[in-house]
């Protein structure tokens, strides 16, 4: 199922592409939902360094040359996290204009995994319920929380 456009902050310029490009081109992402048996999910802040650093967000990455959405996840939950995941059920596609890039996000669930969590990019993470306790939280990631409120029926008068 693919989502409308999200613009983020859109009060904020787009990168300026060099004259005669056209349109700025779409940035591939797979996004792992990792999801724990209680219903928790994992989020991790992103590092310094990068666009949005301390933001939080679902973890993964781009999809590079000749990769499939599932094993650009698998590579980057590996390079990110250190964790081998089995399956990964494609979910939901999500566009995200950026100002610096616009992005279609791919969203796996994934409930099975081997290894221990190990931060390699100075990341923090933080298993969550909803409402989600860690903020900010990157745009991108905001519609993933409605998705996961609307299959759990959750609202905030259910959980005060």
């Amino acid at each position: 199922m693919t989502a409308g456009l999200l613009v983020a902050d859109g009060e904020r310029a787009r990168e300026d592409l060099p004259e005669g490009q056209g349109a700025r081109a779409v940035v591939d992402v797979a996004v792992g939902v990792l999801l724990q048996s209680e219903g928790q999910f994992l989020l991790t802040s992103r590092p310094e360094g990068k666009v949005y650093a301390g933001y939080w967000e679902f973890p993964g990455g781009k999809l590079e040359a000749g990769e499939s959405v599932e094993q650009a996840l698998r590579r980057e939950l590996q390079e990110e996290l250190g964790i081998t995941i089995g399956s990964a059920k494609a979910w939901k596609t999500q566009m995200v204009d950026y100002p610096h890039a616009l992005v279609r996000l791919h969203f796996c669930k994934v409930s099975d995994w081997v290894g221990d969590l190990q931060m390699r990019e100075g990341q923090s993470h933080a298993w969550q319920t909803l409402p989600v306790e860690v903020q900010p939280v990157l745009p991108g990631t905001v519609p993933v929380l409605g998705w996961l409120a609307e299959e759990r029926q959750f609202t905030a008068a259910t959980h005060r």
